[in-house]
């Protein structure tokens, strides 16, 4: 995640801790209690089903599958805790439709695991919102991928769009935090502008903006991903808007999540602005390390297998049914895949090699590199860096 609210207009944010003090370094007075390294954040895929049929998930399932049982799910909530990890991200499919995703929820939030949801909203009414509030869950994240006519196309479900708004305005009535979570294609792209009055209208304090990651349906619009030049352009609108709300008093945070070359992006802007918070954001990038994929950044899904991220789904790396998660994650042979993931320099290739960046971005996403290339290790295609940006000193 790119924070584009904390790099560039200096807010201090609830997850700075987690985005950079995960690595050792110099950190701002107010991290340095967080500078030890941190154990991942995990999104969990509670269950495959969903009420809605989405053309870009990445988990792209039908109906119910093998899924933990409620005693299975509640041991592996234990291990988590004890294992340190301070985020737990319950998604699906759609986790609303798991009966009992609330006792799981609230074991979590006892065990002192930091609560999240990645839901469409559709199913929240203001039972449903009183309730995730009532097990102590920190925010929910609700996905809105345009205004009516076109999120109701994303989602193949008319009324999905009004269903949504209600369930933000239902957590917001009873003081859960909320945010939306937009993909972004070539589909949506001219509606971000209108998601921002939406976020002012509504009085939303967050949103992350996706790249499209091609994977599940995902990879079966790879072809309706932003181009280079149009993903630099929408870059630059979602950086105007940010400034434009919070000079109004509306301090949002906004952030943009899964192309880690946002970051050096926003940093040659500042440069080119003469902006004297310039090397402070370089410095914080570093520290955030870019893509943490198999190290900062875990998945488990509904039949308890462990990937190195959600979208990385050909890449099982154990079963929690088998191992506890904390063996699976916590020293991984160093020829293993999650090994190869916590030392990426050894095997990025392409123009990564050389790139004066890649301390920043990580190396960017394996799972769209090995949609295109085939190679895990290749160059990931969304990055838009030019080969004068990467290799300028």
């Amino acid at each position: 995640m790119i924070g584009i609210s904390k790099l560039y207009m200096g807010q201090v944010e609830v997850s700075d801790p987690l985005r950079y003090g995960r690595h050792s370094g110099k950190l701002p007075s107010h991290l340095l209690q967080f500078s030890a390294d941190k154990k991942p954040v995990v999104v969990w895929n509670v269950t495959s089903a969903c009420n809605l049929n989405c053309t870009h998930c990445y988990a792209a399932t039908k109906g119910i599958q093998d899924e933990l049982s409620t005693d299975d799910a509640l041991a592996v909530i234990d291990d988590l805790a004890a294992f340190g990890v301070p985020v737990l991200l319950f998604s699906g499919g759609e986790p609303l439709v798991r009966p009992d995703i609330f006792t799981l929820a609230e074991h979590a939030a006892n065990r002192g695991l930091r609560v999240v949801f990645s839901t469409n909203g559709t199913l929240i009414d203001s039972a449903t919102a009183r309730r995730i509030k009532a097990v102590g869950a920190s925010y929910a994240g609700i996905s809105i991928d345009g205004m009516e006519e076109v999120h109701d196309r994303f989602r193949v479900c008319p009324g999905a769009f009004q269903r949504s708004l209600e369930g933000i305005r239902y957590c917001r009535e009873v003081g859960v935090k909320v945010g939306l979570r937009v993909t972004m294609t070539r589909d949506n792209v001219a509606e971000i502008p209108a998601v921002f009055d939406l976020m002012e209208a509504e009085n939303i304090p967050r949103i992350c903006l996706y790249h499209l990651v091609y994977c599940g349906r995902g990879a079966e619009i790879a072809g309706h991903d932003l181009g280079h030049d149009l993903r630099r352009r929408t870059i630059d609108l979602i950086i105007d808007r940010t400034r434009e709300l919070h000079e109004r008093g509306m301090p949002i945070e906004v952030l943009t999540v899964d192309n880690h070359c946002d970051g050096p992006y926003l940093y040659m802007r500042m440069l080119a602005e003469g902006n004297p918070r310039a090397q402070e954001v370089m410095e914080l990038l570093k520290m955030n390390g870019g893509n943490s994929t198999g190290h900062g950044l875990a998945c488990i899904s509904w039949d308890g297998t462990v990937y190195p991220d959600q979208f990385w789904r050909n890449k099982p790396v154990g079963n929690v049914l088998k191992k506890p998660f904390s063996e699976i994650w916590g020293n991984p042979d160093p020829d293993s895949l999650l090994g190869q993931l916590r030392n990426k320099k050894q095997y990025v290739t392409g123009k990564c090699v050389d790139c004066r960046f890649l301390d920043v971005c990580g190396g960017n996403f394996r799972a769209r590199a090995e949609a295109i290339t085939g190679d895990i290790w290749g160059v990931d295609p969304a990055c838009y860096l030019t080969g004068q940006e990467i290799a300028e000193s």
